[in-house]
């Protein structure tokens, strides 16, 4: 069973910056999708960005120019360069991958914000 391995999490101070690195442990067949998704407690999983297998990106309107998403081929490794850091941005923050045969979700990395 393939699984994601994040890493990248931690605590900053707001203005800070965090990179998350999100790697498969084994092969995933034709990745359509790569991306990463953030939770916080009592509320539901919501996109944070993503970025297909054609290099189109999408972001959450909170994270637009603050965030970026990207992506190593080579290595199947998706990362999200977070900057300006705000006590809002404190989640769990998800990998996720879609390939041809089903999706993947990493563990989960927690990353907090303080003010």
């Amino acid at each position: 069973q393939v699984q994601l391995v994040e890493s990248g999490g931690g605590l900053v101070q707001a203005g800070g910056s965090l990179r998350l690195s999100c790697a498969p442990s084994g092969s995933i067949f034709r990745i359509i999708v790569m991306g990463w998704y953030r939770q916080v407690p009592g509320k539901q999983r919501d996109l944070v960005a993503q970025i297909t297998a054609v290099g189109i990106i999408n972001y959450a309107d909170s994270v637009k120019g603050r965030f970026t998403i990207s992506r190593d081929n080579a290595k199947n490794t998706v990362y999200l360069q977070m900057n300006s850091l705000n006590p809002e941005d404190t989640a769990v923050y998800y990998c996720y991958v879609r390939g041809a045969y089903g999706d993947y979700w990493g563990q989960g990395t927690q990353v907090t914000v303080s003010s």
